[in-house]
């Protein structure tokens, strides 16, 4: 089949609608993309599906030969355009029809604009009409004038639920007949429960970090049951790396959540859930480091193992697991080494909390608070005795306004 699927774009495609795309071109059917918007989000169309956005600057030619070609038709549809206050969904579905040359069904998702602009395009071309109805628009559609009118010129009326298809019935005049019920998709595979062991990374984007080194042990490990989480993102401030390229480059995407910067709560979830923790730092190419990771401590903390570099001062808390900085095959041979025992991952986050309970404390603050201070006392009494020797080493001027007046002399 040849489908032309309109739909919006406002924030790149609705996940289902791309999942429902997806599933389509893979059983070997055409899906020709009609977008009304066109912006970027979570899902975009892949490279080889075609899309076909709105082109203003074209309309008033692509009108005035339908007005020659047709203009009775093209008068029709224009007061009905103006009757229904569609006329922007009109305008659009003459400049996308021309471009539904076989296609075998029109397929409207969402039963708003997108339904409308279907609706012309179906009286323009008569190719068969269908559209999916979600939610929204049964209980606050942009114009229910034109909803029931392009409802009823529609050949097949999809919804999801049950509770979709008796409003449908009941408040719109939809026959029963004209429903079906098609619910969305989950991609089972993808969506099922699969024991992964988790190794979090919590960093902005600096060659500093690892990331690199981190993503290219992952890709030498070649397990499926381990999974990286990475959270942090580009600093403009340091020597950054695009991790997002890196991961694609390396081949290790589809093992990568990434998370975003995190703080809060949510940071505290991902190290609560996490069952590694590993930050290969290293000196970056203008010899930048590290001072000490706070990230490792947060994570020892939690009783987690931490897996690190021999550099700057990680050592001083860190005295397993350690590679050398840069070498991504003993971090691959760390992280297995780990991941293989679940006894030595628990064993090593014990001893991780306790480390963390003596170097960590929050007494540490307590020491800042008395240093502070005792430097503000030394200053104060350094200064007090300045002033003693300074009043006690007059001048022979002072000396002499000192003495009673009948003794002072020239």
């Amino acid at each position: 089949m040849n489908i032309a699927l309109v739909t919006s774009m406002k924030y790149g495609l609705p996940q289902f609608v791309f999942r429902d795309i997806k599933a389509l071109y893979d059983k070997g059917h055409v899906v020709r993309i009609f977008t009304l918007y066109n912006q970027k989000g979570l899902y975009q169309p892949l490279p080889e599906w075609e899309l076909i956005p709105v082109r203003w600057w074209q309309l008033l030619f692509v009108h005035l030969r339908f007005f020659v070609r047709q203009p009775l038709l093209y008068l029709e549809l224009l007061r009905t355009a103006v009757r229904t206050r569609s006329l922007t969904d009109f305008a659009i579905a003459v400049g996308f029809s021309r471009k539904m040359r076989g296609v075998d069904i029109i397929y409207a998702y969402f039963g708003d604009h997108k339904l409308f602009t279907g609706y012309y395009c179906k009286r323009i071309t008569g190719i068969p009409l269908t559209v999916t109805i979600r939610a929204y628009e049964l209980h606050q559609n942009p114009n229910p004038q034109m909803f029931r009118e392009s409802l009823q010129a529609c050949d097949r009326v999809l919804t999801i639920t049950d509770y979709n298809k008796h409003l449908l019935v009941e408040s719109f005049g939809v026959p029963v007949d004209h429903i079906d019920i098609v619910r969305q998709i989950v991609e089972l595979e993808q969506f099922k429960n699969v024991p992964k062991i988790k190794i979090l990374i919590v960093g902005y984007f600096a060659e500093k970090k690892g990331h690199e080194i981190l993503f290219k042990a992952l890709q030498m490990m070649k397990r499926q049951d381990v999974e990286l989480w990475v959270v942090g993102d580009a600093n403009p401030s340091v020597l950054e790396v695009d991790c997002r390229k890196l991961a694609k480059e390396i081949g290790v995407e589809s093992q990568i959540a990434f998370f975003g910067v995190q703080s809060g709560a949510a940071l505290r979830a991902l190290y609560r859930e996490c069952d590694i923790f590993c930050l290969p730092s290293r000196t970056d190419r203008v010899g930048n480091k590290e001072g000490f990771p706070n990230v490792i401590a947060e994570a020892m903390a939690f009783g987690k193992p931490v897996v690190s570099t021999r550099h700057a001062g990680i050592p001083e808390a860190i005295d397993q697991i350690l590679v050398d900085e840069n070498n991504a095959e003993q971090l691959a041979d760390a992280l297995v080494r780990l991941c293989d025992s679940e006894a030595l991952r628990a064993q090593l986050g014990a001893r991780n909390r306790r480390v963390v309970e003596q170097l960590f404390s929050p007494s540490n603050n307590d020491r800042l608070a008395e240093i502070f201070q005792q430097t503000i006392d030394r200053a104060n009494l350094d200064r007090q005795q300045r002033e003693n020797i300074n009043i006690g080493a007059a001048t022979p001027v002072e000396e002499r306004m000192q003495l009673p007046l009948e003794r002072r002399t020239l």
